[in-house]
């Protein structure tokens, strides 16, 4: 049985907004970015509650937070920083998927109304499949004039321009 060729669709030949392309070769350890800001709203908070349902009062209690609470206001949850602080350095890359996550820590309280940016770090790079290597880089979530919020490292794999140089690297099994 023959194979047919990939049918062609208009646009095909424009390139695709909002992606990357880089390759494990192209990855630099120590390169650093930041991403824009951005404010947390009430009623965004107040929907990622309802969506993943957490109801904590530290959440979604003003009078318990602002009464009885430790901060005297409403926190934003963490799993919502991590969102948001990830969410602002996505990249798009073709050609990386996620391998996880290690070193979660919200080490600082995000409240509604602050406004949070993040700083990504390549931190480092090592060969591990076959046709992937494998890279790690920190997100560091800071708020507002610069308090440090969140640390997370995310594994990435990412495919390799030339596989063949990698083999004699690649993670036995």
């Amino acid at each position: 049985m023959e194979t047919q060729d990939k049918k062609r669709r208009p646009h095909d030949d424009l390139p695709l907004f909002n992606t990357e392309n880089w390759m494990y070769e192209d990855f630099q350890v120590g390169e650093k970015i930041r991403s824009i800001r951005r404010t947390i709203s009430e009623g965004e908070a107040m929907l990622f509650n309802a969506l993943v349902l957490d109801m904590h009062p530290y959440v979604a209690d003003e009078i318990f937070a602002r009464e009885e609470g430790v901060f005297g206001r409403r926190l934003v949850a963490g799993a919502m920083v991590f969102s948001l602080g990830i969410g602002l350095m996505a990249h798009n890359n073709i050609h990386t998927f996620s391998y996880g996550y290690d070193k979660l820590r919200f080490i600082r309280p995000v409240f509604i109304g602050d406004t949070i940016y993040t700083v990504r770090t390549n931190l480092e790079k090592r060969p591990k499949y076959k046709d992937m290597g494998l890279v790690k880089v920190s997100y560091e979530v800071f708020k507002n004039e610069g308090e440090l919020v969140m640390y997370t490292e995310h594994l990435q794999t990412v495919k390799y321009r030339e596989p063949e140089k990698w083999q004699h690297l690649v993670e036995k099994k």
